[in-house]
């Protein structure tokens, strides 16, 4: 899925502008966004990669013109009514009506130890790689209706392996509720000009993590 969030390699959107000593919140109601959004994940309704989904499938217009923080809430939104834990009237309203505490909520002093341990992805895997260090693939062009982490500027086009990662969650399977389905996880690195052409910095290269599904022989 080509959704708003796939800006890389493409003209128009203006210069990327690093904000000096940014502050880790712009606003309080930034740490609030965050902290509700962990505090929701931890209750196992979703995955990492259906919370990312759901951000990138806003409508562009919405996407655009939010900040970071607002497009984490809008998407938690999404997320809270589509597995009930939140009604649309409750969500009009602005008010949750009380419920039976959740199993599984997280509890404040378990904050540190749960942001610590964090969500590794790296699973086991039985299979021979299909490709090698130092190799020559493309990626493939096809279209894909749901989530991916192929971003839209790199498909249909050639680069090298450059290491095996082993085997990690499969993204594209396990926003949709179909299961972590793990595959091997390789860095492909992508000389600037057959991204971009003749008028691309000389000697610049992009470096891509790309599951094996996503990748094929030259």
């Amino acid at each position: 899925m080509n959704g708003p969030q796939d800006l890389g390699g493409r003209d128009g959107f203006g210069a990327v502008r690093p904000e000096p000593d940014e502050p880790l919140f712009h606003a309080g109601w930034e740490a609030r966004a965050l902290g509700i959004t962990l505090a929701a994940g931890a209750l196992g309704h979703w995955t990492l990669d259906e919370s990312r989904h759901a951000r990138e499938s806003l409508p562009p217009a919405i996407y655009y013109n939010s900040s970071y923080y607002e497009i984490w809430i809008r998407a938690l939104e999404e997320l809270l009514t589509r597995h009930d834990l939140l009604s649309a009237e409750e969500l009009a309203k602005g008010e949750a009506q009380a419920r039976t505490p959740h199993p599984r909520r997280l509890d404040p002093a378990r904050v540190p130890a749960v942001l610590a341990k964090g969500g590794p992805t790296d699973r086991p895997l039985s299979s021979a790689p299909r490709f090698a260090p130092g190799e020559r693939v493309r990626t493939r062009l096809q279209a894909r209706a749901g989530h991916t982490r192929l971003p839209s500027y790199l498909a249909g086009r050639p680069g090298v392996i450059e290491a095996d990662h082993g085997g990690h969650v499969f993204p594209d399977t396990n926003a949709h509720g179909g299961g972590e389905q793990p595959q091997r996880l390789y860095t492909v690195v992508f000389e600037g000009r057959d991204l971009w052409g003749e008028d691309a910095e000389p000697g610049s290269t992009v470096s891509a993590d790309l599951w094996e599904s996503y990748l094929e022989r030259v």
